[in-house]
């Protein structure tokens, strides 16, 4: 049953309740099931290709370090959100206490930001390779890539901090009741009988800092890919070297396709739906997509992945 706390502040809000996707049980039952076939996937190809570099060693290259690394991001994203969600399907009462919405924000946050800049690092290593191919084993050496994955991870960390804090320093005593399915911060601004402007301003900033200084990074650095591309004579040559990043494209364009989906469409009647329906791409869909894209489309990973089930086959056999 769906509570409230009308005229109560921030140190009496002890759960948030959500309205979710659905009340109707049939739809629940299907949709727990469609769900928790997704989550299945993202674990065992979040988990598998970060497994599968680290055993083989042809693949264990700056690209791939970096990849690994968006692999962890997205088994991290997707589980700050989908098991509670799957244990809503289940349960009447659909709450999460504060400090669970605290840390489950903080989660969100930490993965979306990780994830951009990541995508970010990882075009900037794609145009190294292709435009200056004999300085990449200088520019993108072991120390540089550690470097570039610890300030993408410590930059999320920050902007997940002060969003965090500056949502949860709200007052709430509107209601607890949250019209999504997981805490995210326009719900939870809604909740406040605060003034939200400074905080909506203050993470505006940052959120769009973050998110046009990575996209900026990969519309130029794929520029001078494209030109690079173009210039190469040999038609197999233009081939291998767009074959490279074509995963990455794929990644980038599903990324921010519905992340400039979410907040550049037009404000409709249906808006709470469509934020809900968006959210469940770049929370579930995605983070199980990447890992196929790469898989399917990477010649290394599936040469790789034929080597593997080659081997554990022949010792099966023998």
């Amino acid at each position: 049953m769906l509570q409230s706390t009308e005229g109560a502040n921030l140190t009496s809000v002890n759960e948030f309740i959500f309205l979710g996707l659905t009340d109707d049980p049939k739809l629940c039952a299907i949709l727990f099931v469609l769900f928790l076939i997704m989550y299945a996937i993202t674990l065992t190809g979040n988990t598998g290709i970060p497994i599968l570099i680290k055993i083989d060693p042809t693949l264990q290259t700056p690209m791939y370090f970096f990849l690994s690394n968006l692999s962890c991001v997205d088994l991290c994203y997707s589980s700050a959100i989908t098991p509670k969600m799957l244990a809503s399907f289940l349960s009447n009462t659909k709450s999460i206490s504060f400090y669970e919405c605290v840390a489950q924000l903080f989660c969100f946050s930490v993965c979306g930001t990780s994830e951009c800049l990541l995508l970010a690092v990882m075009a900037y290593d794609r145009y190294v390779a292709i435009c200056n191919p004999l300085l990449y084993p200088i520019i993108i050496n072991r120390r540089t890539c550690m470097w570039l994955v610890s300030l993408a991870y410590c930059g999320s960390a920050l902007n997940a901090a002060v969003q965090a804090t500056l949502t949860f320093n709200l007052s709430f005593c509107r209601s607890n009741v949250i019209n999504h399915f997981f805490c995210d911060m326009p719900p939870l601004l809604k909740l406040s009988c605060s003034d939200t402007s400074r905080n909506e301003l203050v993470i505006f900033v940052i959120s769009f800092s973050f998110g046009i200084g990575s996209c900026s990074v990969i519309l130029i650095s794929y520029t001078f890919i494209i030109t690079t591309i173009l210039s190469i004579r040999s038609k197999e040559g233009r081939k291998k070297s767009f074959s490279t990043c074509a995963s990455h494209i794929a990644v980038v364009s599903l990324f921010y396709g519905t992340i400039f989906f979410m907040y550049l469409r037009l404000n409709s009647r249906n808006s709470v739906m469509q934020d809900k329906v968006t959210s469940i791409f770049y929370t579930v869909v995605n983070p199980m997509l990447n890992p196929l894209i790469y898989s399917l489309r990477n010649q290394d990973v599936k040469r790789a992945l034929k080597k593997l089930a080659k081997t554990k086959l022949e010792s099966f056999a023998w």
